[in-house]
């Protein structure tokens, strides 16, 4: 029995996560739990120390241990980030540390598989960098415009049906409560001065008569038809109205999708399309780290076991 542990770095309140952590759980695969931002250092100690075959020693959090010259597959999930609440100046230096110390370790592993590499995740989470990518492997994307300037957005809004949307999908507040930003319909009269004061994306508006969210797990590739009611641009501002199927990816996408999580070094993408009536992919946009647990249910996707394969053969038992 092999006894390499898995590390599983999220927050404690994952259902994604735990999904995973289940099925490893049932086939005897060791697993340690671990929120750097969250246990380190205060209920977590790090021994590394680099050897002729790389860091090797000990990462202990609470009563579990993993070796870290053993480590045969770290699950990058949603870690918290590093603290910086314990005054300004020191907080800060500690955090950077506690990153780069940590984090550095915990990015360098020998003959670990990471699903996903955080430094990766990270680089892959950039839109441009998603819609460059997306074009070099021949990928179909809306014509799209990023801008801080008002004319330039007026005039790409005037020559075709168009939407904006967020480049990041961070936190935003609304009276005090959390809420989402849409990607939405804008049309050239709603553009104003404001646009001056940040980037902005603006793409052409697909007719689209459904979208497909394809998880790309190593090579497989689990995609699910997503219906939304008539009119509705976002899918994902409506979730109590949808409508999922599971749906073949067409073999030319599933190759390109393969190619564009290389592009980033991925081993995993949330990838989302519109989906026109003559049955083309317009790729939107890909998620390096996003949810696909309701999927399973909804669709029948098989992700979490695909995940495991991945976790624990470092490749899938479909191969």
């Amino acid at each position: 029995m092999d006894g390499r542990s898995v590390l599983v770095c999220t927050q404690d309140e994952d259902a994604t996560a735990d999904l995973v952590i289940a099925e490893l759980n049932r086939r005897r695969v060791p697993v340690l739990r671990f929120d750097p931002g969250r246990d380190f250092p205060a209920t977590s100690v790090l021994a590394a120390r680099l050897g002729p075959g790389g860091w090797g020693g000990r990462l202990t959090a609470g009563e579990r241990a993993a070796d870290l010259s053993a480590v045969r597959a770290l699950y990058h999930r949603r870690p918290n980030v590093y603290p910086t609440d314990s005054g300004e100046q020191a907080a800060r230096f500690a955090a950077q540390e506690n990153r780069r110390g940590l984090g550095g370790v915990l990015g360098a592993l020998p003959g670990c598989l990471y699903l996903s590499h955080p430094q990766a995740i990270a680089r892959a989470e950039y839109k441009p960098a998603q819609l460059d990518a997306a074009a070099r492997v021949g990928l179909t994307a809306p014509a799209t415009l990023i801008t801080n300037d008002p004319m330039e957005a007026k005039a790409f809004c005037a020559e075709q049906a168009a939407i904006y949307k967020p480049l990041h999908a961070g936190a935003y507040d609304v009276e005090g409560e959390p809420a989402g930003i849409w990607a939405a319909p804008v049309e050239a009269g709603e553009i104003d001065g404001a646009v001056s004061y940040s980037a902005h994306l603006f793409q052409a508006q697909v007719p689209k008569v459904a979208d497909v969210r394809a998880v790309v797990v190593g090579d497989q590739v689990f995609s699910a038809r997503i219906t939304a009611p008539p009119g509705v641009v976002d899918w994902r501002a409506e979730y109590q109205s949808l409508a999922y199927e599971p749906v073949a990816c067409p073999e030319e996408i599933r190759g390109t999708l393969v190619r564009f999580l290389a592009d980033f070094g991925l081993n995993f993408g949330a990838f989302d399309f519109a989906v026109t009536a003559d049955g083309a992919w317009w790729f939107l946009e890909c998620n390096p780290n996003g949810q696909w647990a309701w999927l399973e249910e909804a669709a029948g996707l098989p992700v979490t076991s695909a995940i495991a394969d991945l976790l624990e053969n470092g490749a899938s038992h479909h191969d």
